[in-house]
């Protein structure tokens, strides 16, 4: 079960130092095999009871991979295949129908995050469609990077998509992240085209996502899509920070302080100005 993989890999110590590296023993032809036949994927950890990635109380599987270089990642040891656990889709469906019961009485479901787990789209969805055979809710958290993956049969197992909106502006995004965001705005325009239901997460950067003016074009690009059901802004932390200095990455966020209540309050003002809900 993914539990049993996870905790036979943890020795005495924090949870960074088992999780680097848990995949490298596994060849190169083998995880694209894995890549390709959605059979197995790799898992950065497994954590149960989460109240704050999706509606209810949830399951969370955490897989890794991630194209994006967010300058505020708090998890840069996500970013590497190789950095999570080999896990059978077959194991990690029946570790979640263990929970049914309980998510079901308390209005939660799965949620599939990362990472970004539409690097390991075929995983992603044979674990969705294993659960929703079990009439679990299904939530997936992505940045939409790699939207063009799923298929519209693919969305239909997906109940709800937590979008990660990093940046509106082209260039801000491509600095804060690495890539360009017209895929993304893309993935954004398809799901709203389709009425599924999203939620935004929009993080809050001192200096970087917190002008007025890029705020201000968010809100209006997020209200324009006409089916996102709330936004939850969210304040950048320096949790991650010991992560990068292990891992020997410039971290250009090492001098930023996370943004005053008043300041988070300020973009959340124009996101509800914008006719959103905000939390």
């Amino acid at each position: 079960m993914i539990a049993d993989a996870v905790q036979a890999q943890v020795p005495v110590g924090s949870p960074y130092d088992y999780r680097v590296g848990a995949g490298e023993k596994v060849a190169e032809t083998d995880t694209r095999a894995a890549l390709e036949s959605g059979e197995w994927g790799f898992m950065h950890s497994f954590t149960t009871g989460s109240a704050v990635d999706g509606p209810g109380v949830r399951v969370v599987g955490w897989l890794t991979g991630c194209q994006f270089k967010c300058v505020f990642c708090h998890n840069p040891d996500t970013w590497k295949i190789v950095n999570g656990i080999p896990v059978a889709v077959s194991r990690a469906v029946e570790e979640v129908k263990r929970y049914r019961v309980g998510l079901t009485t308390m209005h939660g479901g799965l949620t599939l995050s990362g990472g970004e787990p539409l690097l390991q789209h075929r995983f992603v969805m044979n674990i969705f469609k294993g659960v929703r055979e079990a009439k679990i809710h299904t939530t997936l958290e992505t940045n939409g990077y790699l939207g063009a993956r799923l298929t519209d049969e693919d969305l239909g197992s997906i109940d709800l998509i937590m979008l990660g909106l990093k940046a509106f502006t082209p260039d801000l995004h491509k600095r804060l992240t690495g890539v360009d965001n017209a895929p993304v705005h893309e993935f954004a325009g398809r799901l709203a085209a389709r009425r599924k239901p999203v939620w935004v997460r929009y993080v809050v950067v001192p200096g970087w996502t917190d002008t007025v003016d890029e705020a201000g074009k968010m809100a209006d690009f997020v209200a324009s899509l006409g089916n996102v059901e709330r936004v939850d802004v969210l304040p950048f932390h320096q949790m991650g920070r010991y992560k990068w200095e292990r891992l020997n990455l410039d971290y250009k966020l090492n001098n930023v302080q996370p943004p005053a209540p008043e300041l988070v309050e300020r973009v959340c003002g124009q996101f509800r100005a914008a006719g959103l809900k905000t939390y």
